[in-house]
């Protein structure tokens, strides 16, 4: 699932009341999950967070521009950060199998939008920009909402949609895509700000004033001081005091998480840290992360010890928290501060059933869940015993050579454990889809084939899950022979249960699809995907054997 988060701010930070109506208008999309709501008295700004499938994000992103266009009036407004609009700026930024690109384009969309139905001006900025002198937010805003008439009257500041007239009321709004901003504060054992700031100005991208031996800021011919470049890309960094807590923190924005990770950003203070005499405790983050970052932080975490990085996502996730000390000051909850966790609705999904409640439902009178969802299930078996027996291989002695690969193949079998899992409720959800379009009405002509092409489209939806369970079941059985030729030779039976498995796995799925094309119309559709699949389960079936030969030589 594609997933999108957008980040609106209003100018709006004292009547809650406000504030309400505007993120009610978000929470009515369906689609789209509320995730953070910050208002700011002293600033009169609210940020607002939510994050959704990319069509219901720009939806609910322009019933919130419209509805804070309504009852937010910028003639009378005041407040300490920079605006320039009712909606001052709206990011689009990507979070899950989105790219800048396809961002871009939402911004575009959106832009358009609300330049034409509510007449408001509208700038695109960062990676969206369409010049160069619009990428940086602060260049588009300056003047803020008072220099608005007059920078209007000019061409070169010719709005990307909506008319070149002054809004007195909504004033102008900058759309566009930028990347995730991660806010990460560091703690160190001290009381003291200046250390906490020597080490941010040490960091920071922007760097600091170079000084001589006798403390003095060097300066250049013109009389401007010289900087000496910071340690960290992509890095806003200042040190404080934080009464509450009673430690100093370094404060960072890392504005692009891609080029300075949390965990970087984490290492390289502790090194500046014991340089300063002082030392790292924790660190807290400030809002939501992607799933991306925590995980490439438990990866690294657990490379320097030299450990397997083929374990689940939530001990990977336990590693980077307590090797950044996340929980330090508060409670670190994974389904509350990584950003698709908090987007997930786990209510009645199967996967989060026990073995007992998933057995019991099965064995129901309801015929779903039913046989697709027990080969994916077959599949993530397989998946998981593969990714076992890398674990076991890693670090054992004498297999010294193989590290490296059983490290690479227990990354790719987690994450096709995690693929078969998605289609356990994938199959269910796509039976339950056919079976609404079998509900939908048939008494005119008009009805009747309505109807018809929606159950067509929900048979070939629901044919093309278990399709893909014996797809990703022949990209799985390589790596299931390797671990039987070269993983731990205690564990070589576990391989070939993974083998029988998965095989059982993929011949269900191809009876569910044979089942499914029995149903289709689209006779070159159904020929096609019946000869791939038939073709697919063979392969498997010859290297599932190969594995039983391997195995059964090799206990007896």
């Amino acid at each position: 699932m594609k997933l999108v988060e957008c980040v609106p701010n209003f100018s709006e930070g004292k009547d809650l009341a406000i504030i309400e109506k505007i993120t009610d208008e978000i929470e009515s999309v369906e689609g789209v999950k509320l995730l953070d709501v910050d208002p700011g008295k002293d600033t009169n700004r609210t940020v607002v967070t939510f994050v959704g499938t990319p069509g219901e994000v720009v939806e609910a992103a322009f019933k919130a521009i419209k509805k804070a266009s309504e009852i937010i009036d910028m003639s009378k407004h005041k407040g300490e950060h920079p605006r320039m609009g009712a909606t001052d700026v709206c990011p689009f930024v990507p979070v899950k199998d989105m790219t800048i690109e396809e961002c871009n384009k939402l911004a575009e969309d959106l832009g358009k939008r609300v330049g034409e139905e509510l007449n408001i001006p509208v700038y695109l900025y960062e990676y969206s920009a369409k010049k160069e002198d619009r990428k940086n937010l602060a260049d588009i805003r300056k003047g803020e909402y008072e220099a608005l008439e007059e920078k209007l009257k000019k061409d070169s500041f010719k709005p990307d949609f909506g008319p070149a007239v002054f809004n007195s009321k909504s004033g102008a709004t900058a759309i566009g895509c930028r990347e995730f901003l991660v806010a990460y504060n560091i703690n160190i054992n001290s009381k003291d700000k200046k250390k906490a700031h020597d080490i941010a100005l040490t960091i920071r991208e922007k760097g600091k004033a170079k000084r001589n031996e006798k403390g003095e800021i060097e300066r250049d011919a013109n009389g401007k001081s010289i900087k000496v470049k910071g340690l960290l890309k992509n890095c806003k960094a200042i040190g404080w005091y934080i009464e509450d807590y009673g430690v100093a923190q370094i404060s960072m924005n890392l504005t692009n998480a891609n080029i300075t990770p949390p965990h970087i950003a984490f290492e390289t203070v502790c090194d500046e840290a014991l340089k300063s005499g002082v030392r790292v405790t924790g660190s807290e983050l400030v809002g939501l992360i992607p799933k991306k970052s925590i995980i490439e932080a438990g990866r690294y975490f657990l490379e320097k010890q030299g450990k397997s990085t083929g374990i689940p996502e939530k001990d990977i996730i336990f590693i980077a928290v307590k090797s950044m000390g996340l929980d330090e000051l508060s409670e670190f909850d994974p389904k509350k501060k990584i950003i698709e966790y908090a987007y997930e609705v786990e209510e009645n999904k199967l996967v989060t059933m026990t073995i007992k409640e998933f057995n019991d439902e099965l064995s129901s009178e309801s015929p779903a869940p039913g046989g697709g969802s027990v080969a994916a299930l077959n599949g993530a078996l397989a998946a998981s015993l593969t990714a076992m027996v890398t674990n076991l291989t890693h670090s054992k002695k004498g297999y010294e050579k193989h590290f490296g690969r059983m490290k690479e193949i227990g990354d790719i079998a987690q994450n096709l454990k995690d693929d078969m899992l998605n289609i356990i409720d994938a199959d269910t959800d796509s039976f339950n889809a056919l079976m609404n379009a079998m509900k939908l009405p048939k008494k005119t002509d008009e009805q009747k084939k309505i109807r018809n092409n929606a159950i067509q489209d929900a048979t070939k939806d629901a044919t093309m899950v278990p399709y893909r369970t014996i797809e990703i079941i022949s990209g799985m059985m390589d790596i299931i022979s390797e671990t039987a030729f070269n993983g731990n030779q205690n564990s070589i039976s576990d391989a070939g249960v993974a083998a029988i498995n998965a095989y059982a796995g993929a011949e269900s799925a191809f009876m569910n699809v044979l089942i499914n094309l029995n149903n289709i119309e689209d006779n070159a559709f159904a020929d096609e995907l019946r000869l791939k699949a038939k073709n697919l389960l063979a392969e498997i079936k010859t290297k599932t054997d190969d594995i039983k030969k391997t195995v059964y030589n090799a206990i007896g």
